[in-house]
């Protein structure tokens, strides 16, 4: 963390290391998606970065504008929304740094070996699938075909086939199939709180005149939640308010129940069967989104004495990266070099799904694409998720 601040303190503006005076924020993802594309394309080696919080005159003068603290929340969530429209995925990361007292976040993104990186599907009509842009002087450069051209030429002189890679679920042989159990989610927590709300508001209404103090109301809370939680005096507009609230209040609850209580692993190996290793490698698979499908998109809170607590950041970032959005869910992850002659695991932490019982006997394509430095071209292929009943415990 040491390095970052010093390069935030004093680093001056340069091909590698790029300053923004505010944050990016939710009406700033063209210019954070476009900056990301060009500082990972610039020609140079070793780490990039971009320093949010600092403005730096003519004069080589510095000025620190602080960082809100809700910018790192993950609201947007900068690295996986560079992943999701960045092909290779990219190892990028944003921390909050301390400079003179003041909060500024630094996004520090890996050796980027695995040029070009172009757009992966549209953002805007200002940012389209196949653009791609290069920092020349400080500035972000859209590149040409030329430039495209030089980029691959130079990518594939000393590249091996990706018909030397066999992808797949792990097992005594590599698995083109996995099986995934089903579950019944009626006691997802907040369906079950949902449920009784709903049924506490239908008894209110079924005895005309009926007020929030009335026996009948009484009674249904009693035989609903139990003595152990107090009855309460709602009115029909604050029972309305905390069903829309819901989801939110039971949002831990709901991913440890899925996550860690109901969920399957979904691991993937990867096997090298050439003679020379495949270079900073990466692999991204898409998904199709359910709404009885459910992936985590970070690991589940920790329970603890009845709460939820954090995991630790290790934990957190050996997690692969998962952008939902719209039909398809994407998974992705920086993989490193892979040496030839053994199968090596994708995920350091496998991926978290969960599925309901009505994907019972359906089954789902899972498209994959294995990118890397050396790669002619990438590997691309698709294996199957099948869904079936869990078996019962004997």
């Amino acid at each position: 963390m040491d390095h970052l601040a010093q390069i935030a303190r004093s680093a001056a503006p340069a091909t590698a290391v790029q300053f923004r005076k505010s944050a990016y924020g939710k009406k700033g993802l063209h210019d954070f998606l476009r900056d990301v594309l060009a500082i990972a394309n610039a020609s140079l080696d070793g780490n990039r970065y971009i320093v949010i919080g600092v403005a730096i005159d003519r004069n080589g003068r510095r000025k620190l504008y602080p960082v809100d603290r809700n910018d790192f929340s993950g609201k947007p969530a900068y690295e996986t929304l560079a992943n999701e429209y960045i092909e290779p995925p990219l190892r990028i990361r944003y921390q909050a740094v301390t400079v003179d007292g003041e909060r500024l976040g630094v996004f520090e993104i890996g050796d980027c070996q695995d040029r070009p990186y172009m757009m992966r599907v549209d953002h805007s009509e200002l940012l389209r699938r196949g653009d791609a842009y290069m920092r020349i002087d400080n500035v972000p450069v859209k590149m040409g075909r030329r430039q495209l051209q030089t980029l691959f030429e130079n990518k594939f002189r000393d590249a091996v086939s990706a018909s030397n890679i066999e992808i797949g679920f792990p097992g005594d042989i590599i698995h083109k199939d996995l099986r995934i159990a089903t579950h019944k989610l009626d006691k997802l927590p907040s369906a079950v709180a949902s449920l009784k709300l709903t049924q506490l508001m239908e008894a209110r209404t079924r005895v005309a005149g009926a007020t929030t103090n009335s026996m009948l109301a009484r009674l249904t809370h009693a035989r609903l939640f139990g003595s152990d939680q107090p009855y309460e005096s709602r009115s029909s507009a604050e029972l309305l308010a905390e069903m829309q609230q819901i989801e939110s209040q039971y949002h831990d609850q709901d991913n440890h129940f899925l996550f860690a209580q109901h969920r399957s692993d979904v691991q993937l190996v990867i096997y090298n069967q050439g003679e020379e290793a495949i270079r900073d490698a990466s692999l991204t698979l898409v998904v199709p989104n359910h709404e009885a499908f459910y992936v985590a998109t970070r690991l589940p809170l920790r329970p603890v004495d009845g709460g939820f607590v954090e995991r630790t950041r290790g934990e957190r970032s050996n997690y692969p990266s998962v952008a939902i959005r719209g039909k398809a869910i994407q998974v992705s992850a920086k993989l490193g070099d892979i040496s030839p002659g053994a199968p090596v695991e994708a995920f350091e932490v496998p991926l978290r799904v969960c599925a309901g019982d009505s994907l019972e006997g359906r089954r789902f394509g899972v498209q994959y694409s294995l990118f890397a430095q050396n790669l002619r071209a990438p590997a691309k292929g698709m294996l199957r998720l099948l869904f079936c009943m869990q078996p019962l415990p004997a």
